[in-house]
């Protein structure tokens, strides 16, 4: 999936598509919170046990993002991935969890790619994740990824 990252004017308006990112999903693994601490990549530092989740259930998202554009582009996805299904309304499913490895929050550089896994927080299983980060006046999402019920 492609889309289209942008800006707009120090006012918040005029927004205007500067590149665009290619996004792959490369793996989605539902997982309980003893699960989750068994993924971390622990250090001494880092022996502290996963919280339960707040909305119910725990998935991990392993993304590839690349930049396809001409320009640099920043991303960020905390506070930005929403879930949503048919019994439930849009939520933030961000989480600070992490199991280690790169980060896909950073600017990129035309060219440039980062596999990462994001950590989210979902009230059940399957429904969509959805990116809201592109600063987009329209209010759609940037991409949209289907869940699996199981």
């Amino acid at each position: 999936m492609t889309f289209s990252v942008g800006e707009t004017d120090e006012y918040g308006q005029n927004y205007k598509v500067t590149t665009k990112m290619d996004v792959r999903v490369l793996d989605v693994k539902y997982m309980t919170p003893a699960e989750l601490d068994a993924a971390k990549d622990m250090t001494l530092a880092e022996l502290d046990t996963t919280n339960e989740p707040e909305h119910g259930q725990y998935l991990t998202l392993t993304l590839m993002l690349e930049n396809v554009g001409d320009a640099p582009a920043k991303i960020t996805t905390y506070g930005m991935m929403k879930w949503q299904d048919a019994n439930h309304a849009a939520q933030d499913a961000t989480t600070l969890e992490s199991v280690g490895g790169p980060a896909l929050d950073r600017t990129y550089a035309p060219g440039q790619s980062v596999i990462g896994a994001l950590v989210l927080d979902v009230a059940a299983k399957g429904g969509t994740v959805s990116y809201y980060g592109t600063n987009d006046p329209s209010g759609e999402p940037a991409f949209v990824v289907t869940l699996p019920s199981e």
